[in-house]
């Protein structure tokens, strides 16, 4: 289907106002909407949050409260309408409700709950219903849903923080922070982009780290997973300690309130995959490795790691740590260097697996 530069103009406006749900909208993808009535768009939508309107629910909604009757418009939308009742009413019925005339899809919905099913509703009510524009574009903006949908797992990112030789930390002192501020700015902003994050035991026993979104505003927390074969937790860390979620994974010892027994891999160390399929059954897209590099090591090895972040400081440790993976480790993994920032001095190199690209050319922080 040939598609004219207004309409691609009309879309990608939409793929556009969907990137304000970024961060606030998971288990549901990143959708934005438009409404075009003679040439013009009338008003504009997106997912905002869960549980909040839906795109198209939000620029209908846009249209009145502005004096726009979106009877007889096109809405332009990047995934394929619900008509499914789930936190708010079927999308489709809102858009019959409005008088839509034409809809006009870049993406087809992949969830078992849609899957063609709004497509054939708003069809049997005499819409006209086009699909395809920018089809790659807005798969790009909602891979980590379309990812969860084919896979059941989510993506997996690693951070890592490195001395000037490569080493992530220093036996001959106290564990502290060797980052730049702008760095720990940007951890936080990383952390609100995912739905749990991934360490080992031994970074709760050197650091006892809490983990959480401090440096800015967050409407919510992310889980606190811990990989701890043994339940050698000390239990009057943090992680155990405060009013958010964590969960420890063992694959030794009796299950406690606060822990879940798991399947051990080949080497004894709690299965990676075991780990990812659970959490993937809870609906999380995007998780966090910030463990040490037993636990990097381990995820990597399976081909489970999707992207990395290599933070490389200039400080230097006396009594260092490797980390243990090289560049050749990552390109052996399908990874290719994507991007790089200058963190307040600290370097960032951005590995992605082929194929997946950067979320957005600044992130994790705010364009």
């Amino acid at each position: 289907m040939s598609w004219s530069s207004e309409e691609m103009s009309f879309m990608a406006h939409a793929i556009e106002v969907a990137e304000r749900g970024r961060g606030r909208v998971r288990p549901n993808p990143l959708v934005g909407c438009v409404l075009v009535k003679d040439g013009k768009v009338i008003a504009e939508g997106w997912h905002d949050h869960l549980g909040g309107l839906h795109a198209e629910q939000m620029a209908i909604h846009d249209a009145e409260e502005n004096g726009h009757s979106p009877n007889g418009s096109t809405a332009y939308v990047t995934l394929e309408p619900c008509n499914h009742h789930g936190r708010t009413p079927p999308c489709t019925e809102s858009l019959m409700w409005a008088g839509i005339k034409e809809v006009v899809i870049a993406h087809r919905d992949p969830n078992p709950t849609v899957r063609g099913d709004g497509i054939k509703v708003l069809k049997n009510e005499g819409i006209v219903v086009r699909e395809g524009l920018l089809q790659d574009e807005a798969a790009f903006q909602m891979r980590s849903f379309l990812h969860w949908c084919e896979n059941l797992r989510p993506l997996v990112s690693l951070k890592i923080a490195m001395d000037s030789d490569g080493n992530v930390d220093d036996l001959a002192a106290d564990s502290k922070r060797f980052t730049s501020n702008d760095s720990l700015d940007a951890v936080h902003h990383l952390r609100k982009e995912v739905d749990a994050i991934i360490i080992g035991v031994e970074t709760v026993q050197r650091d006892d780290p809490a983990l959480t979104i401090r440096r800015i505003d967050s409407e919510k927390q992310p889980l606190r997973v811990v990989m701890d074969r043994t339940l050698r937790i000390p239990h009057d860390c943090k992680l155990l300690n405060d009013e958010y979620e964590t969960l420890v994974l063992h694959s030794e010892g009796d299950e406690v309130e606060w822990s879940k027994r798991m399947a051990p891999d080949e080497d004894g160390f709690i299965s990676p995959v075991a780990v990812l399929r659970m959490l993937g059954d809870r609906g999380f897209q995007e998780v966090l490795l910030e463990g040490g590099p037993s636990t990097a090591q381990h995820f990597l090895r399976a081909g489970l790691v999707d992207r990395v972040l290599l933070v490389s400081t200039s400080h230097r440790f006396k009594q260092g740590v490797p980390l243990g993976i090289s560049n050749e480790d990552l390109r052996a993994n399908d990874m290719e260097v994507v991007n790089e920032f200058d963190w307040g001095g600290d370097m960032v190199h951005c590995w992605s697996r082929k194929g997946l690209g950067w979320p957005t050319p600044s992130w994790p922080t705010p364009l």
